[in-house]
């Protein structure tokens, strides 16, 4: 006897651009969208009966219809949105998933004053929210962010550690520290300001990061999310993700030149990986 175990089908990589032309200015949101349904679907599976199906190219229009009509601004809104309209509209549906990632569009500056209509692309961070609510259940909703490639000069250490017959990195007290950070977090209660959450804790991640006394990876990527945790009373959990993206000292003696720790080459491969999750603790001391 075989069972149709958990099952899910959707959509992904549903590409948007929305512009609301207001008065003064522009506001642009470039977003990469994918829509998961699970339900009562074990009819198609099993026995090839549609009649339960919703086309995943009809969740594509949903997609655009939605963001025509939508008032949202932020994504994480526009994610209840959307999972909404899909339960309200399809009772065999028992859970919805939609998952959002964004490209940061930013003003262009010209004479130090923000075009209002014009728009640069300066890096390939990108912002994510993933919003699941389960018929008859709350909304469950992790932000986040991937990609932010951040490095500082000073500040950061690495010695202490193990030191084997196969060891030859060089314990150092002065190293170039770099990352691609990712970082996924959960909300306490969908009813907030989302938009002004994440610049909040992407400001303390960044702060953090380029003010901490740094022993390595570890020791600073915890910092971070306690840092996030003990500000932003809204968030419950977090979880950091840091490859190590190395910059290595060029060996200059053979050349007759010194290095004061000025003359590095970049490498990203292989790189260390570090990564954590954290929460806050109803321990007392």
């Amino acid at each position: 006897m075989i069972e149709l175990g958990e099952n899910r089908y959707g959509k992904s990589r549903v590409r948007l651009v929305r512009v609301k032309r207001n008065k003064d200015r522009h506001d642009l949101r470039e977003w990469t969208l994918e829509v998961l349904l699970q339900g009562d679907f074990e009819s198609c599976f099993v026995e090839g009966n549609n009649s339960k199906i919703l086309p995943t190219d009809t969740m594509k229009n949903t997609v655009y219809w939605l963001a025509r009509k939508s008032a949202t601004r932020c994504m994480e809104e526009f994610a209840k949105e959307m999972v909404d309209f899909l339960l309200d509209r399809n009772p065999q549906v028992s859970a919805v998933d939609v998952s959002i990632s964004e490209k940061p569009w930013a003003s262009v500056a010209i004479g130090g004053t923000r075009h209002p209509t014009t728009f640069v692309q300066s890096s390939r961070e990108q912002q994510t929210t993933k919003v699941r609510r389960i018929r008859n259940e709350e909304f469950s909703i992790v932000s986040g962010l991937e990609n932010l490639v951040i490095l500082k000069t000073a500040g950061s250490s690495f010695e202490g550690y193990i030191q084997d017959s196969l060891t030859t990195l060089p314990p150092t007290a002065d190293r170039l520290l770099g990352t691609a950070l990712r970082a996924n977090w959960n909300y306490t209660s969908h009813g907030v300001d989302f938009d002004r959450l994440r610049a909040s804790i992407r400001e303390r991640l960044l702060t953090v990061f380029s003010n901490h006394d740094s022993k390595s990876v570890q020791h600073t990527l915890y910092a971070m999310g306690e840092g996030v945790l003990n500000d932003v009373s809204q968030v419950s959990e977090i979880e950091l993700i840091m490859p190590n993206i190395h910059c290595l000292l060029v060996d200059l003696s053979r050349f007759g030149e010194d290095n004061p720790n000025e003359i590095f080459v970049p490498t990203d491969e292989p790189h260390g990986y570090i990564e954590a999750r954290m929460r806050r603790s109803d321990k007392r001391g």
